[in-house]
């Protein structure tokens, strides 16, 4: 069967979900396609005020999309990763790594922007799609997709009705503590799933003497604390996405007043932070890891958050979310078997997405060793990155558009 008679249905509208049915519209274009999600077609998701950093590598994804709108995102031109006192570099230097973006000659590294801000676009370039070519792009908002069942030539999907679609993607994903439901795709033979025992305070700050367009990375001995810049409102003061990781077992935030925050953190980022004058409220969220051993089962396949939820100490959850749907789509586009596509996915995927997991994974589990010298090693560490320009071009290129 050839990809132009594929029936698709895509669970979950999402940046990862409708990103992959955008781009699966103009790659594969006269296969058929719904888009799933319980989402009422009349909430407004623009304002969502959640925070995404996305790698120079997802925004220009998006901007081949046309879903990109570069005033409502604040471009990452800086990056300071460095560990609090007390850490010696060593003879390599001071225990910090900086990269910048005209150093490595691209417009910038990344860039932050809120939640609603990326998704409403997506969906408005979705609607109009559908809008277009009604006879095989449909949109199901307001629909919960109850289960999915195995069919020996594809997938019965019950979303109130059965229907019967030739490949179901899952992009429906979840935060650690409330993952995707599993019960859309049964589990992975193998998979992996760790609870890091650790809280992300997240909110936002407003800070003076800060350096536009600089991301703040501070390893602390409770865990990373994180600083992305947002666009300012109006002519008002700099503004930034905090996302503060510490025990939970052991949290010295949570018992704290607003004035005893803004005086911790003021602690704990590097001057190069410039000044916290403000705290926004802080919500907390439980860390882990969840990744399916495993994207394809049959013909169903996970994408984004449904096939792997990461700590956020790198910030490339999304990021690797928006690269399965490069591959898996440009795959579909090639082959003209479904199944043949999916093996190929799985391998395509394969080091990409398990680099990402395991270097993710070490850095957050780094964080509860107790060992001597632990705090030491990572410092030196990162004294000997920035002294080594060729391995810090690397780990750039990797943060920007994954392992290729």
């Amino acid at each position: 069967m050839g990809n132009t008679a594929w029936q698709i249905a895509v669970v979950g509208a999402g940046p990862v979900g409708l990103a992959l049915a955008l781009h699966a519209a103009r790659l594969l274009p006269q296969a058929s396609l719904t888009l799933f999600d319980a989402r009422p077609a009349e909430r407004d998701v623009s304002a969502d005020p959640r925070t995404l950093a996305l790698s120079l590598g997802s925004v220009q994804f998006l901007q081949q999309l046309g879903a990109w709108h570069q005033a409502a995102a604040e471009p990452i031109t800086q990056v300071h990763v460095s560990q609090a006192p007390p850490t010696a570099g060593g003879a390599w230097g001071a225990p910090e790594l900086r990269l910048r973006a005209a150093e490595l000659g691209v417009p910038m590294l990344g860039a932050v922007l809120g939640y609603g801000a990326l998704v409403a676009p997506l969906q408005r370039a979705w609607l109009a799609a559908a809008a277009a070519e009604p006879h095989r792009l449909r949109t199901r908002l307001g629909s919960t997709v109850a289960a999915l069942k195995p069919l020996p030539d594809g997938v019965e999907v019950d979303a109130g009705i059965a229907e019967r679609f030739d490949l179901a993607v899952v992009a429906e994903g979840g935060v650690f503590a409330a993952p995707a439901r599993e019960t859309l795709a049964a589990p992975a033979r193998f998979a992996l799933r760790h609870d890091y025992a650790q809280t992300a305070w997240v909110g936002t700050v407003s800070l003076e003497g800060a350096t536009p367009g600089l991301a703040i990375e501070r390893f602390t001995r409770h865990g990373p604390v994180a600083l992305l810049p947002l666009p300012r409102e109006g002519q008002g003061q700099a503004r930034a996405a905090l996302v503060w990781c510490v025990s939970a077992a052991d949290d010295p935030v949570r018992e704290l007043s607003a004035a005893q925050r803004l005086a911790v953190l003021g602690t704990l980022l590097p001057p190069q932070a410039g000044r916290v004058v403000g705290l926004g409220t802080l919500k907390p969220f439980a860390l882990g890891l969840s990744a399916q051993g495993t994207l394809a089962q049959g013909r169903m396949v996970r994408i984004g958050n449904a096939a792997q939820t990461l700590h956020p100490v790198a910030g490339q959850g999304l990021n690797l979310g928006l690269r399965d749907v490069h591959e898996l789509v440009g795959l579909l586009r090639r082959a003209q078997d479904i199944d043949v596509a999916l093996r190929r996915a799985e391998w395509a995927r394969a080091a990409d997405r398990w680099a990402t997991i395991a270097g993710t994974d070490f850095l957050a589990r780094s964080f509860t060793w107790t060992w001597p010298g632990a705090a030491s090693a990572r410092g030196l560490a990162l004294a000997a990155l920035q002294a080594a320009p060729p391995l810090k071009g690397w780990l750039a290129r990797r943060m920007m558009f994954g392992l290729r």
